[in-house]
C-alpha cells in the first residue's frame, strides 16, 4: 500500500518530463503530417427538405448554412439534404436554385452530437438571366433589387412586381454563392461576364449525365466539398511514452522512459445509423511491435444492433533474454482476433445478444480458440431490467499483450515478453464457462444492482513477475513467466451501486463474495515452490470491493479517472491480509494549442492492474498475478 501511494505522489511530478519525452522519442516512430481538415467530435448536423409550393421535391438545390463554420450541400431526387460536421451555435440556412424564389433565410439551433431539422420551402417564378456583369461586392455580397443581404424578395414582393423586377436578379449558382457569403469592408467589384457565362443552370432531377459530371468536375472547390465536407471524420492521434517501474529509484532510472508508442484512429460515420473505426500503433526498441485494428458498430435505437471487429499484432523480440527467446521460434509471435455481436431486439421489453469472438495465436500448439456468448436482458418494468448470460470464454497466454481493448483510452501494442514457467511445458490456454444473473433498478440517478454467477475454470492461469528462475536471466519488469494452476469452481454473490455523485463525479461501487474450491494441477507444484500464496488447494472465501469515480473539471478542462480494487486474496500478500490495485488517469486539456476544430490533451497514467475487467472473466484472472510492476504512460494526445 506505501509503495502505492509513492506512486501517486510521484506521477504528477513526473508529468513535464514524460510529455517531453514523448514529442522527442516518437519523431523516431512516427512522422506526423499536417492536419488540413479535421472535424470536432462534438459536431451536430442539419437535414431536411426542400419542397415547392406544391409540397413536391425540389432537386438539385443549393442549400447552405452560415454560422460558426459554412457547409453547402445539393437535394437530392427526394429533396433531402443533410450538412454536417457544423460546430454548435446558430446557423443561417438558405437555399437557392434557378427558376425558383425562396424565402428568407431561417435560423436554426445546431447542437452538440445531434441531428436538427430544417424545412424549406421555394416558389416557381419566371426568371430572365441578364447579359451584363452583376456588380457586387469584393467579398461576393451583391448589390441587387432584392435588399441589401442579397436575398430573393419576399414572395408577396416578388408577385407584385412580376417577372419584369428580376429582369436583372442573377439566380445563377455562382453568383447566388458569391451573394452569400461574408460581408466585407472591401470596395465594389464586378463579376466577369464569362464567369457567369459558365455556370449553366441545374436541371429538376440533378442526375443526369452531363450535370454530374459537370458538378463533379467542373470546380476544385466543389469537388474538394463532395469528397471531403459530406464526411464528418474524427480521429485520434496519441505520441506516448511510458516505463514501468517498482520503487521511486526505478521511475527516475535514465533508461525507464527509453520505449516511445505512436498511436492514430481514424473513424467516421456509415450512413445515419453505424460507425467505422480503424486504430493502429506502434513501438520500437528491443520489443518492437505493432498492431492494427477495425470495428463497425450500429447506433441504438435500432432492431439489431451490430458490433463486428477484428486486429492483427505483431511481436518481434531482439533482445538477449534467454527465456523470452527460448519459446519464439523465429524471433517474433504474432495474434489474430475476429469477433461479432448481435443485439436483437424482440420486442421493447425483451432484447438478446449473441455471437462469438475467434482468436488465433501462432505460439500456441492448439492456435484456434472460440469464445461463444449469448446473453438475454427483460424489461418487466420502467428502469427495472433482469438479465442472463452464458459464456465460454477461451484465454491464451500473454493474450493481454496482444489484444487491448478498444475501449480503453491508452491503448498501446505489445510491450512486455513471456514464456511458460517450466521451460519443457508448452504454453496452454485457459477456459472458463461463466453463467449468472442480474438484477438492476433505476432509482432517480443511480443504478442498484444484484448478481450471483457461477464460474468452472479450467487450466487457471498464473503470472509471476519478479522472480528468479535457475537457468534465465532476472527479468523483473520487462518479462513475466506463465503456469497453469489447475481447475477452479466458484460460486458467489455481488450487490453495487453506479451514480451521478454530483453533476461532475460519476462513480461505481461494488461488492463481491465468493466461495471457490481448487483441483490442483498443471503446473501448481512450481508456482507454489516460486509463489507460495499463487496456489491454495482449499476452499478459499474471497471478498472484494471494486470502485471507479470519473470526474470532469470545465474550469481547468481537467478529466480525471480513478479506479481502485480491495481484494484479500491477492497473490504474494499474506493469508486473511488486504491487497490493493488501481488505475489513475488524468488528462489535461491544452487549449492554447486548439487549432480549427483539434482538441489537444496532455495524458498522465499510472496503473498496477495487469488485465483489464471482463463481465465473464475468471475471477482468479487478476488476483493471480503475482507482484505486477506499475506501468506510466505519458504525451501527447491530439482529436479531430
Amino acid at each position: 500500500m506505501r509503495s502505492t501511494a509513492r506512486a501517486m505522489t510521484f506521477a504528477s511530478a513526473t508529468l513535464a518530463l514524460l510529455c517531453t519525452a514523448s514529442l522527442v522519442r516518437a519523431q523516431s516512430v512516427l512522422q506526423i503530417q499536417p492536419i488540413t481538415h479535421v472535424a470536432s467530435l462534438a459536431t451536430g448536423s442539419i437535414q431536411g427538405m426542400v419542397q415547392d409550393e406544391k409540397g413536391l421535391p425540389v432537386a438539385g438545390a443549393v442549400v447552405s448554412a452560415l454560422g460558426a463554420t459554412t457547409a453547402v450541400a445539393l437535394t437530392d431526387r427526394t429533396g433531402r439534404f443533410e450538412l454536417r460536421t457544423l460546430s454548435p451555435g446558430p446557423y443561417l440556412v438558405r437555399a437557392h436554385l434557378t427558376g425558383f424564389v425562396a424565402p428568407r433565410g431561417q435560423i436554426v439551433e445546431v447542437r452538440p452530437s445531434a441531428r436538427s431539422s430544417s424545412s424549406i420551402s421555394m416558389r416557381r417564378a419566371a426568371v430572365t438571366v441578364g447579359t451584363s456583369s452583376a456588380p457586387i461586392l469584393a467579398a461576393g455580397v451583391g448589390a441587387t433589387a432584392s435588399g441589401s443581404d442579397g436575398d430573393a424578395p419576399p414572395p408577396d414582393a416578388a408577385a407584385a412586381s412580376g417577372p419584369a423586377s428580376n429582369a436583372t436578379d442573377d439566380h445563377s449558382e455562382t453568383a447566388w454563392r458569391l451573394r452569400h457569403a461574408r460581408r466585407s469592408i472591401l470596395k465594389d467589384a464586378t463579376i466577369p461576364e464569362e464567369l457567369l457565362a459558365d455556370d449553366a443552370p441545374p436541371t429538376q432531377s440533378g442526375f443526369g449525365p452531363s450535370n454530374l459530371f459537370g458538378r463533379a468536375v467542373g470546380s476544385p472547390a466543389r469537388l474538394a466539398t463532395n469528397l471531403f465536407g459530406g464526411t464528418p471524420f474524427s480521429g485520434q492521434v496519441n505520441l506516448l511514452t511510458l516505463g514501468s517501474f517498482d520503487t521511486p529509484q526505478q521511475l527516475f532510472s535514465p533508461d525507464n522512459f527509453s520505449r516511445s508508442v505512436a498511436y492514430l484512429a481514424l473513424g467516421a460515420p456509415v450512413g445515419e445509423h453505424a460507425d467505422w473505426t480503424v486504430r493502429a500503433a506502434l513501438t520500437q526498441g528491443d520489443i518492437a511491435s505493432w498492431i492494427v485494428a477495425g470495428e463497425y458498430t450500429t447506433r441504438a435505437p435500432a432492431r439489431h444492433r451490430y458490433d463486428l471487429g477484428w486486429s492483427y499484432s505483431m511481436q518481434r523480440y531482439d533482445g538477449g533474454n534467454i527465456a523470452a527467446l527460448r519459446s519464439v521460434t523465429d524471433g517474433s509471435r504474432n495474434a489474430g482476433v475476429l469477433y461479432g455481436f448481435d443485439t436483437y431486439s424482440i420486442t421493447p421489453m425483451l432484447a438478446v445478444t449473441y455471437g462469438g469472438r475467434y482468436a488465433r495465436y501462432d505460439y500456441l500448439d492448439d492456435r484456434g480458440l472460440l469464445s461463444p456468448r449469448i446473453s438475454l436482458t427483460l424489461s418487466p418494468a420502467e428502469h427495472f431490467r433482469i438479465s442472463t448470460m452464458l459464456s465460454q470464454r477461451a484465454v491464451a497466454p500473454g493474450a493481454e499483450e496482444f489484444n487491448p481493448r478498444i475501449e480503453s483510452g491508452v491503448w498501446l501494442p505489445p510491450q512486455r515478453t513471456f514464456s511458460s514457467l517450466v521451460a519443457s511445458h508448452p504454453l496452454e490456454a485457459e477456459y472458463t464457462n461463466h453463467v449468472e444473473v442480474e438484477a438492476e433498478r433505476d432509482v432517480a440517478t443511480a443504478t442498484v444492482s444484484i448478481r450471483v454467477f457461477h464460474q468452472h475454470v479450467a487450466d487457471q492461469l498464473v503470472t509471476l513477475f519478479g522472480i528468479d528462475v535457475p537457468g534465465a536471466p532476472a527479468a523483473h519488469l520487462g518479462h513475466y513467466f506463465i503456469t497453469n494452476a489447475g481447475d477452479v469452481d466458484a460460486s458467489g454473490l455481488s450487490a453495487g451501486v453506479r451514480a451521478a455523485i454530483a453533476s461532475r463525479v460519476h462513480g461505481s461501487v461494488e461488492y463481491t463474495v465468493t466461495r471457490a474450491r481448487w483441483t490442483s494441477g498443471g503446473d501448481a507444484v512450481y508456482a507454489m515452490l516460486l509463489a507460495p500464496s499463487a496456489v491454495n488447494a482449499e476452499t478459499n472465501r474471497i471478498h472484494n470491493v471494486a470502485t471507479s469515480v470519473e470526474t470532469e473539471v470545465p474550469e481547468t478542462a481537467t478529466h480525471v479517472v480513478f479506479l481502485y480494487r480491495v481484494s484479500n486474496a491477492f497473490a504474494g500478500s499474506e493469508r486473511q491480509s488486504l491487497d490493493a490495485r488501481f488505475d489513475m488517469q488524468v488528462r489535461q486539456s491544452l487549449p492554447f494549442l486548439d487549432f480549427s476544430s483539434a482538441k489537444w490533451e496532455m495524458l498522465v497514467a499510472v496503473r498496477n492492474f495487469f488485465r483489464d475487467a471482463a463481465p465473464d472473466q475468471s475471477m482468479y484472472d487478476e488476483l493471480l498475478v503475482v507482484r505486477p510492476p506499475k506501468r506510466i504512460v505519458g504525451g501527447l494526445s491530439v482529436k479531430f
